[in-house]
């Protein structure tokens, strides 16, 4: 049946968020009074946030006070990142006008291989048995990079740098909310060993927000690396206990593979986003490729004109994210064992050919890989395994800006929430479980193999105006890094936000058809709008990611800072700022309705006042069923003004719309069910209006 619907032509966008003019320099606006000019950080902990601020009153630069914020971090945060991790530092060196990339990423040992995790029928282990053994620890490489940046980049010696760590670690630190409510969510996993319980759940009790945790074995081993430098870690008594325990727990670590460990300095990915320049990390990550890729396919829509965090826009944005994603599972990995189209996947024609994929009308199920190879002269070498769901990981990412205008975005990684859960006894660090990056299911280009990176999603990144770095972001997250990357710089540059409010807008994540994870903010209607194109939104929101930037406004000379709420973020300045994010208001269930609505499965958002059972037959609030069901859009809803107190029978609406229906009425349920990949889109009739079947 065709249901006739007339628009009324309006240039008011209904999401469209008013945001305040702005200087020339985007992330930058009128609001921000207060800039720094000797020196900027931005942390998720205010500790290691305070370590690279001294370290930049001492006359270091960007990249001493990054080195010393990671090594604090292993400290106040050691359930992210630290020594038994690895991960991928972005600097830029005024002087030199030179962006390079040091590649401290975790390595496989060499004596594993791609069935590493299988069991013997040949299934993929269950990912929660096979991140917390040995065999999950990868070789670290944090604390070889550390070094090496040092060594190159830096001015001051690794023994000076530690010394807030080693203060830290010795005299003890406060556990905050973010930390104790990470060792509250993982105190089973930490009990596995019992070595990291002693630390984090001592006597069964795990640590509370308030107490104070006091770390003499991680003290000991920070002034052994102080006193030493790396090579106590990789051929000394640290790497020796490190590789004991690996080997205890089921791993095939060896001294061998400590002693091999090798960083890499690399060239880093570049593309330009509506004329500014986008640099980020290159293989073995795929996030800076895969960021790049998102944006490239945004490039061709006016994401402006759509509005912040509208139907239309993240509509295209999920699209654009499902397409870049297949591409990043078939292509990307370690580059030091398969070639990387980086070119063809960038390529302006690669580009138009993937866009034309996006339907703007309802969601494509069926995302597979392009060929960007044809774009470099090659025939397609795409391999691509069984897509495996892993549990999100996380990380931690921060950005430096020094007064002499060098630059630095780091993002560093133990990979899960306190990585295996394995920790090296009487040297008190976690180690990762970087091996479950790689593919379980052998066949693709990221499957285990002896020496290799595996790939990460860690996204590091830097943008150009006319040559010159005005901003340093990143975030942690697993591969959701990428979506905050990605939609942060959309909301600078296309939505002309200020960087604070361009980190809090609230972002969605979609790896894949048909599923979108979501922050609280986005609101029901467009939830709602966005399922009834084929989109499956989680029930329930979570935070997603957790920015830090900084900003470089230099027409001015002056230098900001962003800082996300998802930990305790922190932005201080040498001279002039200091800004703590506050924690974020906890995420409440809604109340359930009488009645549950499923479309394809899908739980649909509807919430207890919007639902009535009237004669033993469900009802749904007017506009909101007709929303979810696709008969009209968010912007109708100017014209549409439909009494709340109306509602509509929701299995008659259903029928007459072409769905088959099931009341369930012992359960309680309604399912609805429509083949979207055959259904009639929406589309102008002669005269302009708009036809839904």
């Amino acid at each position: 049946m065709k249901y006739l619907k007339r628009f009324i032509l309006v240039t008011f966008s209904f999401f469209c968020m008013i945001t305040p003019a702005l200087a020339s320099v985007p992330g930058v606006d009128d609001s921000m009074k207060k800039g720094e000019t000797k020196g900027i950080v931005s942390a998720s902990h205010p500790l290691a946030a305070e370590a690279g601020k001294k370290i930049l009153e001492q006359g270091g630069n960007a990249v001493d006070a990054a080195a010393a914020i990671q090594l604090s971090l292993n400290v106040v945060e050691p359930m992210m990142s630290g020594i038994g991790g690895g991960g991928f530092m972005m600097i830029y060196l005024k002087d030199e006008n030179k962006i390079t990339m040091i590649d401290s990423r975790e390595i496989a040992p060499k004596n594993v291989t791609s069935g590493l995790f299988l069991d013997e029928k040949g299934k993929p282990v269950p990912f929660n048995e096979r991140h917390t053994t040995g065999k999950a620890v990868a070789v670290p490489g944090t604390i070889k990079g550390v070094e090496t940046a040092l060594d190159k980049y830096g001015t001051m010696k690794l023994s000076q740098v530690i010394d807030p760590a080693v203060e830290q670690a010795e005299k003890g630190v406060k556990v905050n909310w973010s930390m104790a409510q990470y060792i509250d969510e993982n105190e089973k996993k930490l009990q596995k060993y019992q070595t990291a319980a002693n630390v984090f759940v001592p006597n069964g009790k795990p640590l509370k927000e308030g107490d104070t945790i006091v770390q003499p074995n991680l003290a000991k081993t920070l002034k052994l690396i102080q006193q030493q430098g790396s090579k106590i870690f990789y051929t000394g008594e640290i790497g020796e206990a490190l590789v004991k325990e690996v080997q205890k727990r089921g791993g095939t670590m060896t001294t061998e593979d400590l002693k091999n460990y090798a960083v890499k300095e690399r060239e880093p990915v570049k593309s330009n986003y509506r004329g500014f320049e986008v640099v980020s990390a290159a293989p073995p990550s795929s996030g800076g490729l895969t960021v790049q890729e998102i944006l490239k396919l945004i490039e061709g829509y006016d994401v402006q004109k759509m509005g912040v965090n509208s139907p239309e826009y993240l509509h295209h944005l999920t699209e654009a994210m499902h397409l870049a994603y297949a591409d990043r599972a078939a292509y990307m990995a370690d580059e030091d064992f398969y070639d990387v189209p980086t070119k063809g996947l960038l390529d302006e024609e690669y580009i138009k050919e993937r866009r034309k994929l996006i339907n703007p009308y309802k969601a494509t199920a069926d995302v597979k890989e392009g060929d960007p190879w044809k774009y470099e002269g090659k025939e397609s070498s795409a391999q691509v395994t069984v897509k495996e769901d892993n549990p999100i990981g996380q990380t931690t990412h921060f950005s430096v800006m020094d007064k002499w205008g060098n630059m630095v975005s780091y993002t560093t990684t133990i990979e899960q929430v306190f990585g295996s859960g394995i920790m090296v006894p009487d040297y008190g660090f976690m180690l990762n479980n970087e091996m479950t990056d790689f593919d379980a299911t052998p066949g693709g280009v990221n499957q285990v193999e002896p020496g290799k990176r595996p790939r990460s999603s860690m996204s590091p990144t830097l943008l150009l105006k006319d040559g010159q770095p005005f901003m340093a972001l990143g975030s942690p997250g697993g591969p959701t890094i990428i979506a905050s990357v990605a939609e942060t710089i959309i909301n600078v540059i296309d939505h002309q936000m200020p960087i604070q409010e361009a980190i809090l807008t609230p972002r969605i994540y979609s790896g894949g058809y048909p599923t979108v994870r979501w922050e609280p903010g986005i609101s029901q209607n467009t939830r709602l709008e966005l399922m009834a194109k084929g989109h499956v939104f989680e029930e329930k929101p979570q935070h997603i990611g957790n920015v830090q930037a900084v900003v470089f406004d230099y027409e001015n000379g002056k230098m900001y800072g962003g800082a996300d709420n998802t930990r305790e973020g922190t932005v201080l300045g040498v001279d002039a700022i200091s800004y703590m994010s506050k924690e974020p208001e906890e995420i409440k269930e809604e109340k359930k309705g009488p009645f549950t609505l499923k479309v394809n499965g899908a739980v649909y958002p509807y919430t207890s006042g919007q639902m009535k059972i009237i004669d033993g037959k469900p009802y749904i609030q007017s506009d909101k069923l007709l929303l979810g069901l696709g008969v009209i859009e968010s912007t109708d809803l100017m014209i549409y003004q439909s009494d709340k107190k109306s509602y509509l029978p929701v299995i008659k609406v259903a029928k007459s719309l072409g769905y088959k229906v099931n009341w369930n009425e012992k359960e309680k349920v309604v399912l609805l069910e429509r083949d979207l990949s055959n259904s009639d889109s929406p589309h102008d009739d002669e005269d302009g209006d708009i036809i839904t079947n």
